[in-house]
């Protein structure tokens, strides 16, 4: 018993340590990312930077597939670790590489007929700068059958829960895009064929990366041609069932995209790219924590340790909440004021765009630990028909509603309902497919700490409010006294007093280190 407790000790402290080198990485990233998109914003100009913004994003329609496979390869490589089954790892891991070659292959040809065809006769883009939306494809298209052969690679680091790699080498990515942005000043030639071109060539040096590295501290990743029908077909059912779950996602962005610029042109389309600049901003302080705690979910699970991984799912999901929750609510009160500091000059439409995807992030900052225990199962069928469809729904509901004269950000309110409505599917789905799993103690520690919050700090905001003038303050006063106010109050009521006292540890010993 003391053994056990000894490793999920250890795993904790693992998890702390991974989670604030995926902070550290992500805190760089965004500042260094959000300082870029104004610079190629200048540099470019508001139409070309709409242009590379949708035409980039019909090649990210077709990344559902690598997507599918990218949560199949974690899936399987964390469960065989839990396992502690070497001989199936290296043949999980060369299974991978098989699959996502044979998706490579697929990707180039279904983007070089249909997408191409699309990109040329159905897309609103001015005849003078068709030709350069064309580089813009086909560089793109070069980068993400690059990342494909990256993904496993990717997998294995996380998988392993070394994520100080995954944060330096991420870092060196945002830092390479950082110089190409205020290299286009230099450039006297077609300034958005060129910035392609080198994007593409950071996407290829950081695969090369992350290859080097895995190749030369992990066993299983020297790929060898092994044939093994049944993980490749169970891989592959995993992955097809996937695909509903990430043609979903991708059709919630980038569909909804190309819908608004179908019916409004490539303007709406950079209003659109900068508040999901702002939305994956704000997401990448969950999915930082999410990453750091998901192998563990699979080990346990795989393990057959489910009390632990309720308790790790219970506390997972609603400290995402806090997390997305203590940075949305400052980012939607001076919405308007960040923008003007961060573009100068802000495309119409982009304000209330942003502060309803924060608003729809919030929701979804639930389920990321709900479908990392879902799929370590690997019982995903139903779950992902269900929550895919559901998702999906996005589609024909903003082209019908932009059809009948409806403002352009209803869309989000619409996404923001089906959001709840996938919420409370996934929570059925976990009751049928997770051994004895309690909607209702879900609830307890989950639903009910995050509602208390949101209600005390919606109150608070309301009284100060009345009493003085809150925007009336500079922007950064205002986010320094509600990120204060809010991170106070979910330390009282949101979280119990043996994990603020790990809280509190934990942050205490990294000081202390540093």
């Amino acid at each position: 018993m003391d053994t056990k407790k000894e490793t999920y000790s250890q795993n904790n402290r693992r998890i702390a340590k991974n989670t604030m080198m995926l902070y550290i990485r992500m805190l760089l990233i965004m500042g260094v990312t959000l300082y870029t998109s104004r610079v190629v914003l200048n540099q470019l100009g508001v139409e070309d930077y709409g242009i590379y913004n949708v035409v980039g994003g019909i090649v990210v329609m077709f990344s559902f597939f690598n997507g599918a496979m990218a949560q199949s390869t974690q899936r399987f490589l964390s469960f065989e670790l839990g396992k502690r089954n070497e001989a199936k790892l290296q043949q999980t891991f060369s299974t991978a590489m098989i699959i996502h070659i044979l998706i490579g292959i697929f990707i180039i040809v279904l983007a070089e007929t249909v997408g191409l065809w699309f990109l040329n006769t159905r897309m609103t883009i001015p005849s003078d700068r068709l030709i350069a939306s064309n580089w813009v494809y086909q560089c793109s298209i070069a980068a993400f059958v690059i990342s494909i052969v990256r993904v496993p690679y990717n997998a294995a680091i996380i998988a392993h829960e070394e994520m100080q790699v995954y944060a330096y080498i991420g870092i060196v990515e945002v830092l390479l895009k950082l110089f190409i942005a205020f290299s286009l000043s230099w450039v006297t030639v077609d300034k958005l064929k060129i910035y392609s071109i080198l994007i593409l060539c950071v996407s290829l040096l950081v695969t090369v990366l992350y290859r080097l590295y895995c190749r030369h501290c992990f066993k299983e990743c020297h790929f060898k041609y092994i044939y093994e029908r049944s993980l490749l077909l169970s891989m592959s059912r995993y992955a097809a069932w996937s695909i509903f779950g990430s043609l979903a996602w991708i059709g919630k962005s980038q569909g909804c995209n190309i819908i608004l610029n179908l019916f409004l042109g490539p303007t709406i389309n950079a209003a659109y790219g900068f508040a999901n600049q702002v939305n994956t901003a704000l997401n990448s302080f969950v999915q930082n924590f999410t990453t750091a705690v998901n192998p563990q979910i699979t080990k346990r699970y795989a393990s057959g340790e489910y009390a632990s991984m309720y308790s790790l799912v219970y506390y997972g999901s609603k400290t995402s909440f806090f997390l997305i929750f203590l940075l949305s609510v400052p980012l939607i009160l001076v919405t308007d004021k960040i923008l003007v500091f961060w573009l100068k000059s802000v495309p119409d439409y982009t304000v209330i765009f942003t502060q309803l995807v924060i608003i729809n992030s919030i929701l979804e900052s639930f389920v990321y630990n709900m479908g990392t225990a879902i799929q370590a199962t690997g019982r995903i069928k139903w779950y992902q028909i269900i929550v895919g469809i559901t998702i999906l729904l996005n589609l024909p509901i903003a082209f019908f509603l932009l059809k009948y004269g409806f403002p352009p950000y209803v869309i989000f309110i619409a996404s923001i309902s089906l959001s709840v409505i996938t919420l409370l599917e996934r929570l059925f789905i976990m009751r049928i497919v997770l051994p004895d799993f309690s909607i209702i103690q879900f609830c307890k520690n989950v639903f009910v700490p995050s509602f208390w919050v949101s209600m005390v700090v919606l109150i608070l905001l309301l009284c100060v409010d009345k009493l003085i003038d809150i925007s009336s303050y500079n922007f950064i006063v205002v986010i320094a006294f509600v990120l204060l106010l809010v991170g106070v109050i979910e330390l009282a009521l949101g979280f119990n007093k043996t994990e603020r006292t790990s809280l509190f540890n934990m942050v205490k010993s990294r000081f202390k280190k540093w």
